[in-house]
Parts: C-alpha cells; structure tokens; sequence
C-alpha cells in the first residue's frame, strides 16, 4: 500500500499520535484482508487503547475506507466484515 492516503484532506484533523497508528494499521495490513486483518487490527486498537488512544466513529470509518483503497469488491465486503467481527469483540470487553 503506498502512502497516497496520506494526502487525504481528512487526515490533516487527525491527532499525531493517532496518524502515526493509522500509519502502522496500513503498513501492517499491506497484503491482507479478510480474517488475516483481525490479529493485527485488534494488537493495533489494544496497543492504542492502553496509550490512552479512543479513535472516534468517523475516524474508524477513514481507517476502513484506507484500508479497502485498490481491493476488489469482495475483498472490501471481507474487511466489513472483518469490521464488524471486531467490533462486536470490542464491545464484549467493554462490558
């Protein structure tokens, strides 16, 4: 994955330190999709969460679009998928 997403007007209101683990989900995730994304997602938001990280809603969604950028349709639906396999974890730990 190159670094053309970098450019993204949207990614100028995003906090450093937020950008810099956005920068490592896409290096990380170059080549994946599907359930090979959910190991690596999943270090990536726990290491973001004991930093004191909280990526809001919209800034999930910019991660998802970044990462389904030059992926066929049906990788795309997998990393939805994905997503939502992951945030149903999510909210299981949080109760």
């Amino acid at each position: 994955m190159d670094n053309e997403w970098m450019n993204n007007p949207a990614m100028k209101q995003i906090d450093p330190a937020k950008l810099e683990l956005i920068r490592m989900a896409a290096e990380r995730t170059a080549g994946r999709f599907g359930r090979d994304l959910v190991p690596v997602m999943l270090a990536l938001i726990n290491g973001a969460d004991r930093q004191g990280i909280r990526f809001t809603p919209d800034e999930m969604t910019l991660i998802l679009e970044i990462l389904k950028e030059g992926k066929s349709e049906e990788e795309q639906a997998q990393i939805d998928r994905t997503a939502k396999m992951a945030g149903s974890i999510f909210r299981k730990h949080a109760k």
